[in-house]
Formats: structure tokens, sequence, C-alpha cells
């Protein structure tokens, strides 16, 4: 049998809460070698670190990968996908296990990664590719197909840190992809492109996995994880939680999801929060919009053609926000529609202190199934100062909406769109032709 390429045993890896990791010089390792004995007798029979004060990123994670497989990692935020990429690339070390990996590694874990933002773009490139172990040669030779791809030929000597978070999105995975690297990782960092670039990006990592090298890839976007991977883990708390077919992979985490389904939810502690984001939005409900207003209860789950109104509560905690976001999602992480204040000309307030603020979506226009919603809070210039994914979920019951006892098969899209058709007047035409027709063949015969 092949040996595997990429082999994981019981990793585990433990996070200390308000401690940074220290990355040491070879000086500062060899101090700390002869120290170490000393820190030790000095604090024996004294823990270092309380284990409220840790959390377990990673748990006793073990799996195989064989060459030319491409790997799906789903999960809720703070699952531990992430993490694991992370170790597997070496950027950050396990607490416990082993990983081992057999051949060069690619990693697009974060926007610009392993880019050196005084370096050029130019520069970047070759820097990859050196540390990648091609020779300067290989590069040359794979340099403007980068670039193309990229779409940055008239900021290539201009130095990464003047880019955009999209150009060095785009820059970096070219890099990754173009370099041939026998194992490919990429995080959710593609969620920063366009939809024209994320589509580029799907079409080439089909085309690298079809020349049999392996990816490992983290996302969001079930569409996508079922359509490029032929495998698929999913990861709770750190956990691997399941590891098989992608069919099962997605039905397990939406199960996972659905647990937690309710119409209203206290979002100050949501795990779907961005990291390093504030809990401004502390509230989020739905209700539909029937006669009695906030009279009518909590609900999730609406009739094709009703009224949703999407209730968010917030504290600001002395700030003041102009802008509200809502990403609509279905139940594959495919981004439906958004709303926001922007699009509403008749909004133009600002928020401050505590307070609730309602978005009402008429004649709901979504075919059956689960959605999902995305909440942001934040200023139209400066950005978001919050945003919560996958905040809450509700359902959408097609019913007899278009009046003919069918609806939407499944496959056929998520809008239920009502239209009407109508004959129009070639068919006399038509029938005139037809008798026409039917004259000559009677002669003819």
């Amino acid at each position: 049998m092949t040996e595997p390429i990429i082999q994981v045993s019981d990793l585990s890896k433990r996070y200390h809460i308000g401690v940074r990791e220290r990355y040491m010089t070879f000086r500062q390792a060899l101090v700390d070698v002869i120290a170490t004995p000393i820190k030790r007798l000095r604090n024996f029979g004294r823990s270092s670190h309380r284990e409220a004060d840790t959390v377990w990123a990673l748990k006793d994670i073990s799996f195989n990968v064989a060459p030319g497989e491409v790997v799906g990692f789903i999960g809720r935020n703070g699952a531990g996908k992430s993490t694991l990429l992370k170790v597997l690339s070496r950027v950050t070390e396990p607490t416990t296990g082993r990983a081992t990996l057999r051949g060069r590694v690619g990693s697009l874990l974060e926007v610009g990664t392993g880019f050196h933002p005084e370096l050029t773009g130019r520069e970047n490139v070759f820097l990859s590719g050196a540390i990648l172990g091609m020779s300067r040669r290989e590069i040359k030779q794979r340099f403007n197909e980068i670039v193309d791809f990229a779409g940055v030929e008239t900021f290539i000597d201009t130095p990464v840190k003047r880019y955009s978070n999209g150009m060095r999105v785009r820059l970096g995975f070219a890099v990754a992809a173009h370099l041939e690297p026998e194992i490919m990782m990429i995080d959710e960092v593609l969620a920063v492109g366009d939809a024209a670039f994320q589509a580029k990006c799907l079409g080439k990592m089909n085309d690298v996995s079809r020349a049999g090298r392996t990816v490992l890839f983290v996302s969001h976007n079930m569409s996508a994880i079922s359509r490029l991977c032929n495998r698929a883990c999913v990861l709770d708390a750190g956990r691997l939680v399941y590891d098989g077919d992608c069919q099962g992979a997605v039905q397990r985490y939406l199960g996972m999801i659905a647990d937690t389904r309710t119409a209203r939810l206290d979002l100050r502690d949501h795990r779907g929060r961005k990291a390093g984001m504030k809990p401004i939005i502390t509230s989020l409900a739905l209700r539909g919009e029937e006669a009695g207003g906030d009279e009518q209860a909590d609900r999730n789950v609406f009739r094709t053609g009703e009224d949703l109104v999407i209730e968010l509560g917030y504290d600001t905690a002395g700030e003041a926000f102009n802008h509200i976001f809502v990403g609509i999602h279905s139940a594959l992480g495919e981004r439906i529609c958004s709303v926001g204040t922007h699009l509403d000309p008749h909004f133009n307030q600002t928020l401050h202190g505590r307070g609730r603020v309602q978005c009402s979506i008429p004649s709901l226009p979504f075919a059956a199934g689960d959605y999902s919603l995305t909440v942001a809070m934040g200023n139209k210039m400066a950005g978001n100062a919050d945003c919560v994914v996958d905040a809450i979920r509700f359902r959408v019951e097609l019913d007899d909406y278009f009046g003919t006892g069918e609806g939407l098969r499944h496959g056929q899209g998520h809008i239920a769109q009502r239209c009407r058709f109508r004959q129009i007047g070639p068919q006399e035409r038509s029938q005139e032709d037809l008798s026409a027709s039917s004259c000559v063949h009677h002669h003819s015969s």
C-alpha cells in the first residue's frame, strides 16, 4: 500500500489564556535549556497555569491522508480547523502528539501568510519559492503565470504592505497554487476575494487535485467542500467527530448546528463571533410581521411569501455606529442575499447606547430549506466592529406558494420566483402552416 503523505497521531494543542506563544532564537533556546531545571526546582509543587486558564484548541486528533487526496475540514468557529492547519504547516508546535508530512508544503492560512511586508510582490514570490525549496530557475519559469493569475501586474514591484487584503490573497493563492508543492493547505481566506476570484481559485484547486497533489481545505462553504473534496472531516470543540464521505460530513455538521436552533438568542457569548470583535450585537430574534407587530411570538419557521422580521439588540458601550449588515446563507453556506442599512434610503440614524433595531424583509422569496443569518454592526467607512457568523438559523416551508400544488424540486434554486406565461400571436400562423403542410402531404400521396 502507498505510504500516507500526511500522518497525524494523537495531536493536541493547548493554549494558555492571556499568554502569547514565544518564538525563540537559538541563543534564547540554549539559555532556556540551562535555566529550566532551576525553574522546576523553584516551582516544585506549584502549577504554573491553572486548568481554568487553559483551552485545548485540539484534542487527540488522529488521521492519515493518502497522496492525491483532497480533504475538507468543516466545523463551527472555534472548532480547531485553523489551528490544525497551523500545526501541520509548522506555524505553531503541538502540545502533544505527532504529525508527519512527506513533501513540500504550500500554505495559505491567512491574508498574506509568509509575505514580508517591506518586500515587493516580485521579491515575495521568489522568497516563497525559495522557502518551498525551489530553484530560482523554476520560480522564473512560473513567474508570469503567477502574476497573471493574481492580476497584480501593475503593482508587482510595489511593497506588499501597500497591497489591499484582496491583492495579498490573490498573490498568496497564486504562489501556493503555481509553485507546485506536494501538499497544499488552504484556509477560509478565499472568502476575502470577490466572487469571480473565488470561482477562479476553486477551478485552480480542482486542477491541482487532478494533477495528483494533496489538498487540505478549510471552508464554511459546504457546496465547495462537496464539489472539490473526496473526503471530509468534521471538528467540534477541538475533537475529530467525523471522518468520511462529504455528504455524511455535511449532514453531521448541519445536525450539530441545528441542535442549538431557536428563534431568539443571546449573542454576547456566541461562538460564531469573529475573533477580536466586541460583543456589540447582544441579541437576535426572528418573527413574522402580521398585525400586532411586537406582540407576535418569536418563531423560526416561515412560509415562502411571508414577511420576515429580524430584530437586533445592541449595546455600543459609548461608541456610535451607523451601519448594520445581514447576510442570508443556505444550509450549504452559499450566500443567497444581503441586506443592510446602506440599501434602505429611509434609514439615516446613528445607533449609540442600548437599544433594538428591526429589519423587515417583505414577501420572503426563498424556496423550502434551512437558512442562516450572519449579522454585523459598524460604520460605513471604518468597517465592522462586530460580526457574528451563523448567528441564527431558520426554516422556510414552501406550502402552495404557486397555487398549482407544485413546488421547486431539489437543485432548482433557492428563490421561489412567481411567474406568468401567456401565448402570443404566432399561434395562429403555426396553425395555418400546419394546414398547408397537411394539404401538401395529401397531394403528394
